[in-house]
């Protein structure tokens, strides 16, 4: 039988996802996790008044969300003291990291990002056609060096850097990032991923330099903010090039649920800090857990601690595939060097005290 034709650019392309949820996990084993400490969600939860404003908005979930995101739009702009031009909205970070590529990279053209960074972002730079060019970690942290050396040596038209770093949880102080910025092109965008600004130290991140047309800065309500499943994420850049996601992005992508949530979640400060005490202490937890059994915990600045396992990646793989036997849900890095560690991402006692009881077992058997 004839069927209609894919594009020869899909044809080529594997039918996989960057990341193998846990709930297909749990699908697979036949029974639930009793730790969820693998996707960098907030275990903590969303605030009170979040849980009050979806509750609210529920019974107008029929009406589409108001597709300019006005009033998410101008509360961003208030919090950050700019101006509601400065601002695209999308459905996470994963949602404009596909709109950005789709908007600057053509069919074959060279992007540069770091080997073992965050896998959604090749996943986009694929789907679109582009060539994707790679820069090996140093240890631990991205190379950023090495970063602009490809820019300039690929004439690339975007870098992808995140800061603070998924999955190694490193980050650069504000000054290196600057000067990072300072060596790009003009005719280079620099997507600059700051998924865990909240978890940050302040001096990981610049300012806000609203004049520059080559950087863009991605930040999302799914992390300290506890918003991840409301896929909610946005984009602080020039004016100009915040413009153009209007030529390309879903207008109806964020349900009127979603934006409740957001705005919510964005009056709440008072939550988000006591959320950023919780995550420091959770930090603290999983490196005397880590130390506890001879391993090395990374210094983090994210809601997650990645811990060398101290031996090869095969190792490490044993270790998580040991600690998933347990019920204990974590991830890994899969590229060279930084495969030989697990990541554990922060959560509530009671499922950091399980990751504590199971760990020295699963290292056991992975032995």
């Amino acid at each position: 039988m004839n069927r209609p034709s894919i594009t020869r650019l899909a044809e080529a392309l594997p039918a996989t996802v960057p990341f193998v949820g846990p709930e297909r996990q749990e699908r697979e084993r036949g029974r639930p996790f009793r730790a969820r400490l693998g996707a960098n969600e907030s275990g903590f939860g969303p605030s009170p008044a979040v849980i009050e404003a979806i509750a609210r908005a529920a019974p107008e979930a029929w009406k589409y969300g108001d597709p300019d995101n006005h009033d998410l739009k101008a509360a961003l702009a208030a919090h950050y003291r700019i101006g509601p031009a400065n601002i695209a909205i999308g459905e996470g970070i994963d949602g404009l990291l596909g709109l950005i590529v789709r908007l600057f990279v053509e069919p074959g053209q060279p992007v540069v990002t770091s080997l073992g960074a965050y896998p959604t972002f090749n996943y986009h730079v694929a789907g679109f056609g582009g060539r994707l060019v790679t820069v090996p970690y140093r240890d631990d942290r991205e190379d950023l060096d090495g970063l602009s050396t490809a820019v300039r040596r690929e004439n690339a038209p975007l870098v992808y850097l995140s800061n603070p770093d998924n999955p190694m949880g490193s980050w650069w102080p504000a000054d290196e990032i600057s000067r990072f910025i300072d060596t790009l092109p003009e005719t280079c965008l620099l997507i600059l991923d700051e998924a865990y600004s909240e978890t940050a130290p302040p001096d990981a991140l610049p300012p806000l330099e609203l004049d520059r047309p080559n950087v863009l800065r991605l930040r999302t309500f799914s992390k300290a903010y506890g918003l991840a499943g409301m896929r909610c994420g946005y984009c602080i850049g020039e004016a100009g090039n915040i413009a153009n996601f209007d030529k390309v992005r879903n207008h109806f992508g964020m349900s009127r649920v979603t934006q409740a949530a957001a705005l919510a979640a964005l009056g709440d400060q008072a939550w988000l800090h006591s959320v950023v005490v919780k995550v420091e202490a959770a930090r603290s937890l999983i490196r005397l857990i880590a130390l506890e059994n001879d391993l090395k915990p990374l210094e983090s600045a994210t809601n997650f601690v990645t811990i060398d396992c101290g031996r090869d990646g095969g190792y490490a793989l044993s270790v998580m595939k040991a600690l998933l036997d347990r019920d204990i849900f974590v991830r890994k890095p899969m590229a060279p060097v930084l495969d030989r560690c697990i990541r554990v991402s922060t959560g509530p006692e009671a499922e950091l005290a399980l990751f504590r009881e199971e760990l020295p077992k699963a290292l056991a058997a992975a032995g």
